[in-house]
């Protein structure tokens, strides 16, 4: 007897092992919900889950259904808040349009590619960027990341989202078969119901198991039937896009910055010139017993601090130069030549508009997106607590979302205004270094000018060679000026693009 008893018990317990699967049905678009029990099949139904290759998509739903809606601007309302509404510009998650695929076997016409490879040890400007995103490791890997997102077939994973729950459902169904059949048809009294007993509870712990599965995978179907997850995509291809952004902006500053370097360097040669014409003449003064000896020591001083500032620039140079190559991806020699900068056309100053730029530089921000998404949360957040209290000031939790969603439109619209600032001194910027250009030219011609009649009046021997020299000296130096001006402009109207462009200030 106790042999039989002990066999039963066996059996029973091999068939509670089984029953650690998912469950609930799915029918046709529409997953059904999970429940912790099911009762006996409706009039007509058999039991069994219809297979997931059986079921077919909702009538009535929309042929786009899945993709992400857009507004006709690409943004998005700013909800309550009292700043201009903030979208985001549409990112191509998935596949093709129609657009980008060739009709009747004819491939589209390619234009030729203009891009011209920088010579050997050499790095352009307007190859920059494109250097960069073809070889640094960073942007690489950002654009990998890209393509992870990019290569989700949101139909194939809705798919397999449905026969997972389909799947959920047919093992569900078995588990409680099996389970109310476990102790029937025991014999002896009482081994029957505790058999029961014990299936009831380890089908009860399963489905609760379950439901959490179920749950998400659930979630994750009804996100990409509305669209959600396919948005959710685009917010953060949005986001490794600005990443990458980012770093060419840093190679960008990187380059100016080595440009200004260059163009500190060759002032410092003038400046040393200038010194050892001066200590010629010093020297002979000296030697003529016209100046004390203090005054050659003081001025071959000042050369010797000189050229030492020499040296540590062409040491930062180098350094900065090495920083470069690594961001392209070239051989780190420290010694790569670079190919100046463009210069910025009239026209492109004259095109500014700065109410339309500030517009456009809102609306491609990531980081006032970014900002908005929380503001549109913690308006959540403060809805639900008014919900939960009945919006009333006497729960002391209500007043404190208030003040918690005050707060938060405040940080909110505080992000806002100094981005916005922020663009408008750039404005300001570009428009006073254009002044300074216009400027520094008007002075190098009335140089120019001058050296021409110090010229004329040594060839009369008038002059001395040495007062030759000053004039060249001074049109060095405001040569210098122009280029130096020429660099703050171009560095200041780049910024100004990437902020209008993409939405990034580089302050």
């Amino acid at each position: 007897m106790k042999r039989k008893m002990l066999a039963l018990l066996l059996s029973a317990a091999m068939v509670l092992s089984l029953l650690g699967a998912t469950a609930l049905a799915v029918e046709g678009d529409e997953p059904a919900s999970s429940s912790a029990s099911v009762s006996e099949p409706e009039e007509g139904e058999t039991g069994e889950p219809a297979p997931a290759e059986d079921a077919s998509p909702e009538e009535g739903a929309d042929p786009g259904e899945g993709e992400p809606p857009a507004s006709e601007d690409g943004g998005e309302e700013a909800g309550d808040s009292s700043s201009e509404p903030l979208g985001r510009p549409t990112v191509t998650v998935g596949a093709l349009t129609a657009e980008d695929v060739p009709q009747d076997g004819v491939s589209p016409e390619v234009e030729p590619d203009p891009y011209v490879p920088d010579p050997a040890g050499t790095i352009t400007f307007d190859n920059l960027g494109r250097r960069m995103r073809e070889n640094n490791l960073n942007v690489l890997a950002l654009e990998e990341n890209i393509q992870v997102i990019q290569s989700t077939d949101y139909d194939e994973l809705k798919e397999d989202l449905r026969k997972g729950l389909n799947e959920i459902a047919s093992t569900q169904w078995n588990l409680i078969s099996i389970g109310s059949g476990i102790g029937a048809e025991v014999p002896l009294p009482g081994l029957g119901e505790a058999l029961s007993g014990l299936a009831s509870l380890s089908t009860a712990s399963t489905i609760q198991q379950l439901q959490v599965q179920y749950d998400a995978m659930r979630e994750t179907f009804d996100d990409i039937k509305d669209g959600k997850l396919q948005a959710d995509h685009q917010d953060l291809v949005w986001q490794l896009e600005n990443a990458q952004n980012q770093v060419i902006l840093a190679g960008e500053t990187l380059y100016i910055a080595l440009v200004n370097m260059e163009q500190s360097s060759k002032a410092i040669d003038r400046g040393l010139n200038t010194l050892d014409r001066t200590l010629k003449e010093l020297e002979l003064r000296y030697e003529l017993g016209h100046i004390p000896a203090q005054t050659l020591a003081q001025t071959q001083g000042a050369r010797d601090a000189l050229l030492s500032n020499q040296q540590t620039l062409n040491s930062n140079i180098e350094a900065y130069t090495l920083q470069l190559e690594m961001l392209i991806g070239a051989q780190l020699t420290g010694k790569a030549r670079l190919g100046g900068l463009p210069q910025v056309a009239a026209e492109q100053l004259q095109s500014m508009d700065l109410e339309r730029d500030v517009a456009a530089a809102k609306q491609a921000s990531y980081s006032l997106y970014e900002a908005k998404q929380t503001l549109d949360q913690a308006k959540e957040d403060f809805d639900d607590a008014g919900s939960k209290y009945n919006h009333s000031e006497k729960h002391y939790e209500y007043v404190q979302a208030q003040h918690q969603w005050q707060a938060s439109q405040h940080t909110y619209n505080a992000a806002v205004q100094s981005f916005e600032m922020s663009l408008r001194v750039l404005y300001l910027k570009v428009k006073d270094n254009d002044q300074v250009l216009t400027a520094a030219r008007n002075a190098l011609a009335l140089e120019r000018n001058n050296f021409a009649a110090v010229q004329l009046k040594h060839s009369q021997g008038n002059l001395s060679q040495s007062a030759v020299a000053e004039a060249e000296d001074k049109v060095k130096q405001a040569q210098e000026a122009v280029d130096s001006a020429l660099i703050e402009l171009f560095a200041s109207y780049r910024s100004y693009r990437w902020a209008v462009d993409y939405g990034i200030l580089n302050t």
